[in-house]
């Protein structure tokens, strides 16, 4: 698990999963979008603590390895201030078989959100701007 100010390359991250034995592929994207409750969002930003973040986040794959049968899984989080449409999360997952693909990248998403020390400012057209936390992220798991 890493964090970047930088743009997340998904194609470059995507290729780094490919194994001989594996016949399944699931992957997520987050991507920042123009509304959120109510309100016209301008621009996120993403306040992370990087090196609890990225042990956290190699914790949480590491789990994943143990509960599901996959081959390989990789995640990754923006941090900085981000752009309508930019990619702010990706996680991939390679395995033998789709169902563990799948249920390893939901495993992994949903454990981010809720266990990284990342904080989400949005900035609205109004010119207001308010953190976010994920209380339906802690709800749902």
């Amino acid at each position: 698990m890493k964090v970047t100010s930088s743009g997340i390359d998904i194609a470059m991250c995507s290729q780094q999963l490919i194994n001989s034995g594996a016949g399944a592929f699931a992957g997520f994207e987050g991507w920042v979008r123009n509304y959120n409750d109510g309100h016209k969002v301008l621009q996120l930003e993403y306040e992370v603590y990087t090196p609890i973040a990225e042990s956290e986040g190699r914790k949480i794959i590491q789990e994943a390895k143990e509960r599901f049968d996959i081959l390989d899984a990789q995640g990754i989080h923006r941090s900085g201030l981000l752009e309508i449409g930019e990619c702010a999360v990706w996680v991939g997952v390679s395995s033998v078989h789709r169902n563990e693909a799948f249920d390893a990248c939901r495993y992994i998403i949903d454990h981010i959100k809720v266990r990284l020390p990342i904080w989400k400012k949005e900035y609205y057209e109004n010119g207001d701007s308010g953190w976010v936390n994920c209380e339906q992220c802690a709800a749902a798991m």
